[in-house]
């Protein structure tokens, strides 16, 4: 009887075994993955620094595209080049059946004159919305592309251990395209994407230079806002400066809608519900200094958290500005275009993965954060499919957060001793995804 029982016993336990495959041992893959990200450290900095010398504007990541692609080539991956314009699309097929599961790193830079002392600072120039610019890495999308590189390179060593099939996505223009054109994830879905490749779940990250290096942020559900984007044309009438009696000021009119629209979050929105921001980032108007024009024209962002929130700033929006406008005899004419969608975090990933962004950074360093008023084209992908997006730290040690330098900003600085986390929290994703 018992050596019955002591049979079933191993029996059981060799099926136990034999159910988990070639990655059991959990340790052991912790190990290895910690082992290859200080393996590929060195060439991530390298790639990074290469990208960041070399920026290309969203839709015009040519160069980029081809850098990401030749670097890939030396795995055993399968690549598609030139998806929404200029994305990258690897797949590393590990033979076994198993989750097929998206990374994605975006590829575009800003129009953002560096000011850093950095060696390998961009002196890049183009030409944005008819103006000349400078073109910087501003929101860390070059490190993001790097931090993906090494991953791949990775999980093409550890491919005898893993099961299922990794798509890495590269993506481009989540700035935004440029005006007319269309691109980003909401390309890269229209053009099929998800069907085409099977993906059931996908990770992404941003690095944060508020955010200490060796720390994780995330946030289940709602983690960053919806962007819109809005236009007032304002119509009044032309007259001499030295008599504005005689017209309607569009640009005094102008000056009042901005300040009418800042009363919508302040005082016409429940913000114990969620954050809402409206900004004017850009005024138009006028040729010289002793006419007054017939029109000015003013654009700016929305972020919402919530939709019915969204709604209701869009409609405050509309009669604000159409209300002072006539008040002053003008017009307003309002146009709202509707951005990225609220980035949202699958509450069941979120909770069954947060374990495997623990055994990579070390559960001390994996903290919740409040949701942020920032936008974020993965949001796109995650309507698709359960989605998981987190932050990864990229401040010094020995910087406070206040003193930190921003995103989008000409001083953005990122310290890429904060890169391997990176790499090790992809990997164990991709390792503990069943």
């Amino acid at each position: 009887m018992q050596s019955k029982i002591l049979f079933l016993l191993l029996f059981v336990t060799a099926s136990l075994h034999a159910q988990k495959g070639p990655f059991s041992d959990g340790k052991e893959m912790a190990d290895l993955i910690e082992k290859l990200a200080v393996k590929y450290e060195n060439d991530v900095i390298t790639w990074r620094r290469h990208l960041h010398q070399n920026p290309e504007l969203s839709n015009r990541e040519f160069k980029t595209m081809e850098y990401i692609a030749a670097n890939l080539k030396a795995m055993d991956v399968r690549i598609e080049t030139g998806m929404a314009h200029t994305g990258v699309v690897a797949v590393l097929e590990t033979g076994r059946p198993g989750p097929v599961i998206g990374l994605r790193a975006d590829m575009d830079a800003l129009p953002v004159r560096e000011r850093t002392n950095l060696p390998f600072a961009s002196k890049v120039e183009s030409e944005y919305l008819g103006q000349k610019v400078g073109v910087m890495h501003a929101c860390g999308h070059d490190s993001h592309v790097a931090i993906l590189m090494g991953t791949a390179k990775m999980l093409h060593d550890m491919k005898d251990k893993l099961n299922g099939k990794i798509v890495f996505v590269f993506q481009p223009a989540e700035e935004g395209a440029p005006d007319g054109e269309e691109g980003g994830a909401a390309l890269m879905i229209k053009q099929g994407l998800i069907e085409k490749y099977g993906i059931q779940v996908m990770y992404g990250l941003h690095i944060s230079s508020v955010t200490e290096v060796g720390k994780i942020t995330y946030r289940p559900m709602g983690t960053m806002a919806a962007a819109d984007q809005f236009k007032i044309t304002v119509k009044g009438k032309q007259t001499h400066g030295s008599r504005p009696w005689s017209g309607v000021d569009p640009i005094t009119v102008s000056a009042q809608i901005i300040m009418g629209l800042q009363t919508i979050v302040s005082r016409q929105l429940d913000l114990t519900d969620e954050a809402a921001v409206i900004s004017i980032g850009k005024i138009t108007s006028g040729v010289r200094n002793n006419i007054i024009p017939e029109e000015a024209e003013m654009i700016g962002t929305i972020r919402t958290l919530d939709t019915a929130m969204q709604r209701q700033v869009h409609e405050r929006i509309r009669r604000t500005a159409v209300s002072i406008a006539e008040s002053a005899g003008a017009t307003a004419d309002v146009m709202i275009k509707i951005g990225y969608p609220v980035t949202y975090n699958n509450p069941e990933l979120t909770a069954r993965m947060l374990p495997s962004l623990e055994k990579a950074a070390g559960e001390d360093n994996v903290r919740v954060i409040k949701a942020m008023t920032g936008a974020e084209d993965f949001s796109f992908y995650a309507q698709k499919v359960p989605g998981l997006f987190f932050f990864l730290g990229g401040m010094s040690k020995d910087v406070h957060p206040l003193d930190a330098t921003q995103h989008h900003t000409p001083d953005f600085i990122i310290d890429e001793s904060g890169f391997t986390l990176g790499m090790k929290a992809l990997a164990q994703l991709v390792v503990d995804t069943k």
